[in-house]
């Protein structure tokens, strides 16, 4: 379990709130449809706080191909973006999104107002756009978009304090069993990949009205 000097910080954004904990990654394609998840857990009124996590940082810096995309998992994943009302174009390359992340999670440090319209865009900047997250005039793009202040971003990606926030954000979700996208932490249970919706939602009602205390005590 990370210490809590190891623990990136989270700030309430409805005071009272039960907090569920959600780490994502811009070229996971069960994120992507994992957004119709977090929309579950809104709805029966859980703030859900997102934090980055690079499922694949074996990519290199300038990407790779994608490769062919075919099988049972595939489809799954197509019907969950049309009944979740999501485009999904299958991207020609996967790119590295260690920079994405990280301009995701100073952003929900430092423009916690930017951070939805701003993950929300570069989600669908790679699974409708096709466009390249590892280019950072892609992440300017869309960063002015969100209204964040895309001097101060530059700024924290170039000194590395933006890293460390993801390195943070990682460091935690390890110590507490994560190795991959998507996962939550609800009522004080890991929830590791994407389940059906029916099991999610049985799962909501369920959780634990006390949600996450022993996880969470340290968090801010």
């Amino acid at each position: 379990m990370a210490t809590p000097d190891e623990l990136p910080s989270t700030t309430a954004t409805t005071p009272g709130a039960r907090r569920v904990l959600h780490w994502y990654d811009f070229l996971c394609p069960f994120c992507y449809v994992g957004q119709q998840r977090n929309s579950i857990l809104e709805r029966s009124g859980f703030e859900v706080v997102a934090l980055a996590f690079q499922a694949h940082p074996d990519i290199p810096l300038g990407g790779r191909a994608a490769g062919e995309r075919s099988g049972s998992m595939i489809r799954l994943v197509e019907e969950e973006a049309r009944a979740a009302g999501l485009p999904l174009v299958w991207p020609d390359r996967l790119p590295n999104t260690r920079m994405a992340l990280a301009a995701a999670e100073w952003t929900r440090h430092n423009a916690p107002q930017s951070f939805p319209a701003f993950e929300k865009a570069l989600f669908a900047a790679h699974f409708a756009l096709g466009e390249d997250l590892g280019d950072r005039s892609i992440l300017d793009r869309h960063s002015v978009e969100a209204g964040i202040d895309t001097a101060a971003m530059h700024r924290a990606l170039d000194d590395g304090s933006a890293y460390a926030d993801l390195d943070r954000s990682e460091a935690f979700a390890k110590g507490l069993g994560v190795r991959g996208t998507p996962a939550w932490l609800i009522a004080g249970r890991l929830v590791l990949g994407l389940h059906p919706r029916e099991q999610f939602e049985q799962l909501v009602q369920d959780a634990d009205a006390g949600l996450g205390r022993d996880a969470l005590r340290n968090w801010r």
